[in-house]
């Protein structure tokens, strides 16, 4: 038998194609990421856009123009909210960046104690705690400054994307159906398309579930942070808590910004900031492993314990992307799996002139 023989070729040669696959996919991560998230944010739209092109006064069962409808209404939404309260948490944003420096430095040394024993009363003993405390993390304290700095500077780059995503949702709420079709032809052949079809609309009611769970969730929020800042009074309380709604679409980056925004306007404002931490700190526990877990097992058809599996491994080996992804693509698995097994054609037995039996291979095939 001469080496290599023509199966160790084929086995060589699908490795070396799969190897190629997988490094042009991680060096396209960026975009990739980019067509993903605009996909979820086309998947957010398309209910609007479905309702307007049935109830249109004046393009009534045309897509387009229903399209055109929500962007523009979007847009005036923004322009309203951005000339009604953008100079004022533009201006708190300022002077908290400007007081920045000054409270990482007063946290370091630990004068901020002193500050707080004046503001809530604590007795010596406690104020010395903390200062032992700052002291034992000081270390990590004087990190976070370079750490704020680096995530300025992706602000930037994550805004730009931000611009990117409605821009090309567009196309996918104008001819989705149609890319979809497209790319069901050039792909696969034409006895295995119906099976193709039967999965893709599986997952396109499964993406639709998952939008409806992140929407929820997004709501579930907001009404939190308008409980707790109206609570603590602080100021633009309803915005905030629009804005922090808005950003739970997006993990870690979502949250920790509107952290970060409160506690900045809080600290600004002299308001109860350390009990507005404290209280974020409890809402995203309850939120990560209670109220999500729930809402997107129930929503996808997995287990709460699957859910917060998926967001952890999904965490430890792509980190955001990973969470972002972690839940959807458990989903779409089983979705795959689900139908893929629903569909397998009952196995034919062949029986040969010796005796023995030959099955086809229906599971590679399915």
């Amino acid at each position: 038998m001469a080496f290599p023989d023509r199966r160790t070729v084929n086995i060589l040669l699908t490795t070396v194609f799969f190897g190629a696959v997988c490094a042009a996919l991680y060096c396209a991560r960026r975009i990739i990421l980019i067509f993903i998230l605009t996909i979820f944010f086309a998947y957010l739209i398309d209910p609007v856009v479905k309702f307007l092109q049935r109830h249109s006064l004046f393009f009534k069962s045309l897509r387009g123009p229903a399209v055109v409808e929500v962007y523009l209404s979007f847009v005036i939404l923004i322009v309203l909210a951005g000339y009604s309260f953008a100079p004022g948490v533009a201006r708190n944003a300022v002077r908290a960046m400007d007081q920045l420096p000054v409270l990482l430095d007063r946290l370091s040394t630990g004068d901020i104690a002193s500050d707080l024993r004046g503001k809530y009363g604590w007795s010596a003993e406690q104020e010395l705690r903390f200062r032992f405390f700052l002291a034992k993390h000081k270390e990590q304290i004087q990190r976070l400054i370079p750490t704020i700095d680096r995530y300025l500077s992706n602000s930037a780059l994550v805004l730009v994307w931000a611009l990117l995503v409605p821009v090309l949702a567009i196309f996918f709420l104008r001819d989705g159906d149609h890319i979809a079709e497209l790319l069901i032809q050039l792909f696969f052949p034409a006895k295995r398309r119906p099976r193709i079809r039967a999965v893709a609309n599986e997952l396109h009611v499964m993406f639709t579930r998952y939008i409806r769970a992140q929407v929820l969730l997004c709501v579930l929020s907001s009404v939190f942070y308008s409980g707790a800042l109206l609570l603590l009074r602080f100021p633009y309380a309803i915005p905030l808590a629009l804005l922090g709604g808005v950003l739970e679409f997006i993990p870690v980056v979502g949250w920790t910004s509107t952290f970060a925004v409160i506690v900045g306007i809080g600290i600004v404002n002299h308001s109860h900031w350390i009990w507005m931490a404290a209280l974020l700190g409890t809402w995203r526990m309850i939120q990560d492993y209670v109220a999500s877990p729930q809402i997107m097992g129930r929503e996808l058809k997995i287990h709460p314990l699957a859910a917060i599996f998926a967001v952890l491994a999904g965490a430890e080996l792509g980190g955001i992307v990973g969470i972002y992804l972690a839940v959807p693509l458990t989903a779409a698995v089983r979705v795959i799996w689900r139908v893929g097994k629903e569909e397998r054609p009952e196995r034919v037995h062949h029986r040969h002139q010796d005796g023995s039996e030959e099955t086809p291979p229906v599971l590679a095939e399915t």
